[in-house]
């Protein structure tokens, strides 16, 4: 079995600092064998903001890998969103915006969905859908296949941001391959069951994580997922801060199962 926490959204610069000391001893506590971060992990993408999340990660006990959100290019510098939209990211985070995660049970992909030329949306790149299938065609038989990216490829009801160019056709090429999971962030909402069924399609799980330490909680609570994933079952664990708590508690588990046609909830159990 796999334990993989997933965050999202930190955007240190407008976070909580009262939560960030919670957040880390959570984490460490679940001892996962990845921490996954689907991106934002800035507000401004300013040099303090970078150095902040690299000291949040660097107290993370596992190994971690992250992809940017739109929040981490420049917004009001057009020279730097241009030229060198990626500066701090590199030198603070990651010199490699896509990296990727291998064991005998799991393949995680990170995917950068940043449109530089868009202040919100993302955009699935053909190359980096390339290059997903390219991987994944060389797993093998057992092991997970993950993908993380900031923009989720399905928008929930309800959502007035634009939803992301290239997430149909994304969505279709990973189903092919049998991609298992997609952890994503972007919205400040949770979520964890199947996308849209469709006939034919293999059924890939997302899971979308909340905020973990933003201010900005859109009427959630602050929030990150625990996956527990064995062979063809999985769950999905939210564990959140409720009302004015400084404690991360787990607060919903859902199940799924694999059958012939992909992923799907499992049956309540009974008793």
């Amino acid at each position: 079995m796999r334990r993989l926490v997933h965050l999202s959204d930190l955007h240190f610069g407008r976070d909580r600092p009262e939560l960030a000391e919670p957040l880390i001893a959570a984490v460490n506590a679940l001892a996962p064998d990845l921490v996954a971060i689907s991106g934002d992990l800035t507000q401004r993408a300013r040099l303090s903001q970078f150095r902040a999340a690299r000291r949040f990660i660097d107290r993370l006990q596992a190994p971690a890998l992250a992809v940017p959100g739109n929040h981490d290019v420049p917004l009001h510098n057009l020279l730097f969103r241009l030229v060198w939209p990626w500066r701090h990211y590199r030198r603070w985070i990651s010199r490699d915006l896509e990296p990727q995660y291998r064991d005998d049970e799991m393949i995680v992909l990170g995917v950068n969905t940043v449109n530089i030329l868009a202040h919100q949306s993302g955009w699935f790149t053909p190359r980096a859908l390339a290059r997903v299938q390219r991987i994944f065609d060389t797993a093998q038989s057992g092991q997970a296949r993950i993908v993380v990216a900031h923009h989720p490829l399905e928008q929930l009801q309800g959502e007035r941001k634009k939803p992301m160019r290239g997430a149909a056709a994304a969505l279709e090429a990973l189903a092919q391959r049998k991609t298992d999971v997609i952890l994503t962030g972007h919205l400040h909402n949770w979520q964890a069951a199947p996308f849209a069924e469709k006939p034919g399609r293999n059924s890939v799980l997302q899971v979308q994580a909340g905020t973990g330490l933003s201010s900005r909680k859109r009427g959630t609570d602050n929030d990150f997922n625990l996956l527990e994933i064995d062979g063809t079952a999985i769950g999905v664990t939210r564990y959140a801060i409720l009302r004015e708590a400084l404690d991360f508690v787990p607060v919903e588990t859902r199940r799924f199962v694999m059958d012939a046609a992909g992923w799907k909830a499992a049956e309540p159990s009974l008793g």
